[in-house]
Parts: C-alpha cells; sequence; structure tokens
C-alpha cells in the first residue's frame, strides 16, 4: 500500500526506469501536479485528515503506478516517430536476410543511403536548427549574462534574492522552449512539461531549491555554451553550403554570365572549360556531405541538449 505521494512517485519512477528520460520527467511532474493538487482540495475542509487516509481514493481517480507506467509506455511508442524511424532505420529485415540480394539491389541501397540525405527531412530540421542556433545562442547568452551580473549585484540589497529566483525560475522556461526546438527540429524526445512546483511552497523554500538543483546550473551553462556553438555551427556549415552552390552554379557564372571565378592582384581567373563538370560534381558531393554532416552534428547536440536540460 502507497502511504505518500513521495512513495508513489518513486515507485513510478522504478517501474519507467527503461523509458525515456524525458518521458520519466513528464510522467513524474504530471503526477506530482495531479496529486498535490487533489490533495489540497481534499484536506482543505478537513485539516485533520492525514494523507496516508485521504491518498487511497485520489489514486482510485487517478490511477496505480503500474497503470500510469503503461500508460506513458504507450505514450512514448507512438509519440516520438522521428526517434523511432531512426531505430528502425538500423534494424535490417531478417525475412528478407535469407534471400540473395542482386547487385541492383545492392547498389541502389548504396546510392539511397548517400543521397537519400537530400530529401531526408531529419537532415534539413538539423540544418535549419544549427542555423537557427546563432540567434538562440545569442538570445540565451546575452539573458544569462544578464541575470546573473544582475543577480549578484543586487545580492546586497534585499531585492536580490527575489531578483536571482527569477531569473533562475525563468531558465526552466527558456529550458522547455529549447526542448521543444530540439524535439522539432532534431528529432530528440524532449520534455513537454515543467517540473513540477507546489503553489504552497514559500519563495524562499522556492529558491533553496532551485539554487540547490543542479539542472538550474546545467541549463544556464548549456545557454552560454550555446552562443559559442551556434557561431561555430553557422559558420562552418554556410560556408560548406556557399562553396557547394558556387561550385553547382559555376557554368552559368562563367559561361551564361562571363563572370569570373575569383579576382586576385586585378587579375581574372576562369576555370578550365574541361574543368566545369569536375566542378558540378564536386559542388554536388560537397553539398550531400554538408547534409550527412548537418544530420550528425545535429544528433550529437541533441544528445548534450538531452543531458544538461532532462533530470535523471
Amino acid at each position: 500500500m502507497i502511504n505518500s505521494i513521495e512513495e508513489y512517485l518513486s515507485e513510478l519512477k522504478k517501474l519507467m526506469v527503461k523509458c525515456d528520460r524525458a518521458t520519466i520527467q513528464d510522467a513524474l511532474s504530471d503526477a506530482e501536479e495531479y496529486l498535490r493538487n487533489a490533495l489540497e482540495s481534499a484536506t482543505k475542509n478537513r485539516p485533520d485528515i492525514s494523507e496516508t487516509e485521504v491518498l487511497p481514493t485520489i489514486l482510485k481517480a487517478y490511477g496505480t503506478p503500474e497503470e500510469i507506467a503503461g500508460a506513458y509506455k504507450k505514450i512514448e511508442a507512438h509519440g516520438a516517430p522521428k526517434e523511432i524511424a531512426a531505430a528502425y532505420e538500423k534494424i535490417e529485415y531478417r525475412s528478407d536476410s535469407a534471400l540473395p540480394r542482386t547487385h541492383e539491389q545492392g547498389r541502389s541501397s548504396w546510392i539511397s543511403r548517400i543521397f537519400g540525405i537530400v530529401i531526408d527531412p531529419r537532415s534539413w530540421g538539423a540544418l535549419l536548427y544549427l542555423f537557427f542556433a546563432l540567434l538562440t545562442g545569442i538570445l540565451y547568452f546575452t539573458w544569462t549574462v544578464t541575470g546573473i551580473s544582475l543577480s549578484l549585484g543586487l545580492l546586497v540589497l534585499v531585492i536580490g534574492i527575489p531578483v536571482a529566483g527569477l531569473f533562475m525560475f525563468s531558465t526552466r522556461g527558456i529550458a522547455l522552449l529549447e526542448g521543444r526546438l530540439v524535439e522539432a527540429l532534431l528529432g530528440i524526445r524532449m520534455p513537454h512539461r515543467q517540473i513540477f512546483s507546489s503553489k504552497n511552497q514559500g519563495l524562499w523554500s522556492k529558491f533553496k531549491t532551485l539554487i540547490s538543483d543542479k539542472y538550474t546550473w546545467f541549463t544556464m551553462l548549456y545557454m552560454l555554451l550555446q552562443l559559442p556553438l551556434g557561431i561555430i555551427y553557422f559558420s562552418v556549415f554556410i560556408t560548406l553550403i556557399a562553396a557547394s552552390l558556387f561550385l553547382v552554379a559555376s557554368p552559368v557564372w562563367q559561361l551564361v554570365l562571363d563572370l569570373p571565378v575569383s579576382f586576385s592582384n586585378g587579375m581574372q581567373y576562369y576555370f578550365a572549360d574541361w574543368f566545369l563538370p569536375v566542378a558540378v560534381l564536386a559542388g554536388v558531393l560537397l553539398f550531400v556531405l554538408t547534409m550527412h554532416l548537418a544530420k550528425y552534428t545535429g544528433k550529437i547536440h541533441g544528445k548534450l541538449a538531452k543531458a544538461m536540460l532532462v533530470r535523471d
């Protein structure tokens, strides 16, 4: 028999140990919010009743840890199509494994793995995120540096503590927003709900909870790192894409518009006519490799975001 909300949450977490960390965080946040609000309502007019007495009635309406864990496992199975699709890409169809593969099948599979990246929505989502990371990096970095500076500067005054608390609480909202971007563009499952915070908890208790929570500091560190990472992402990928598009368009640039490919010391330089097909092929290959690199970089960044923004 479960005698407290903490015991319920602990049991729920154990039952979901093999689930995604983001799903576990959502499940625990939802459960704690419902149970504590229900407990508050039940004891509002009966202050003499204990949590142990009223909890069975609340759990009967909400569900046992086993039922809730099962429901969230089903949600997880249907709620992250990009991750599931990525997992299935690694699985070979066993029914076909015993069949001999023809040369055409092997060639088609090889070509699709390399050039199919161009029509893969996840690669385009990753590329968009990597470009967008520069803007979010500037916003996150500015907000974090301003918040830390203002909080430290005002700590000598009474108002310093609430200002610091509001700043640290704001990082939770930013982490939730960043998680939605990561999930939408990188296909990495991230939390959909903020960590539950009791309304009855005093300001000082909330402040102590925020300052003692390691993920508050991980979030601020992530927000600071986003700027240098965004600069690197933008610089590398804008250069690669510009170079690939320049090579692909070099025949139009040179033969149709009669423009040189470069200038140096007052001299104009052109590709040799025989080199133009090679330049186009090099541009196409560079673009394909850039898309592969964008998808891989997005995957690594998604793991970094999950490690720093999602609770254990």
